[in-house]
């Protein structure tokens, strides 16, 4: 799946962010909401020179929200952005560094208890912000596996999950274009409505029949 994936996409370089502390503000922000309109948000940070944990844990909550307002929900992704800020600074001094020393499980409870963080937000930080070898699953992830009989439908987050650890290298590069591909086949092909006859996935599903 993933080679014919890379094949037919080729690298898709996420997560899009200039810092590692940008990623996991975006990771945050991202929650029920597209990239597009994410971007606008941090953008609208990136005006006012507030993109980084101290400006943005001082700043008042009205004006952090009318920031981020682009990202949907604003009032409850400000209560949620300030969780994260207040443990990330009473926990690792604002240091992403500090924070990437931790050892990987350990630091993934850590992030579980912070409201408003669930493990979809607190694996794409540590996988894409802190290079940690987690793979994250996603709507688009779940969708792509049941459809393919690979999880049942019923199948929790840590069962999907366990599919990728227990199978591939743990390799951080890998996990994070593997992941970044079912997205672009998610919001291109694997939809609601399924493009199937056009799905890059499509080949392989045919030599699979032929054996």
């Amino acid at each position: 799946m993933y080679h014919s994936l890379y094949d037919a996409f080729g690298p898709e370089h996420w997560w899009p962010g200039d810092t590692p502390f940008e990623v996991a503000v975006g990771a945050i922000l991202t929650q029920n909401t597209n990239w597009g309109n994410v971007e606008k948000a941090i953008n609208n940070l990136k005006k006012q020179k507030a993109l980084n944990a101290v400006a943005l844990q001082k700043m008042p909550d009205k004006k952090l929200a009318l920031l981020i307002k682009p990202a949907g929900y604003y009032n409850i992704k400000t209560k949620r952005l300030k969780n994260f800020l207040n443990f990330f600074v009473n926990h690792f001094k604002g240091d992403m560094n500090r924070m990437k020393k931790e050892i990987t499980l350990c630091l993934r409870e850590k992030l579980l208890g912070v409201n408003g963080i669930g493990p979809e937000t607190a694996d794409s930080i540590l996988l894409y912000a802190l290079e940690k070898p987690i793979f994250v699953i996603d709507a688009y992830t779940k969708r792509i596996l049941a459809r393919h009989k690979l999880v049942s439908k019923k199948a929790d987050y840590h069962e999907m999950q366990e599919l990728f650890h227990n199978n591939l290298p743990k390799n951080t590069k890998l996990y994070n274009e593997y992941h970044a591909l079912f997205v672009k086949l998610g919001k291109d092909y694997c939809k609601t409505k399924p493009r199937c006859e056009e799905c890059p996935m499509q080949s392989l599903l045919n030599s699979k029949e032929r054996i």
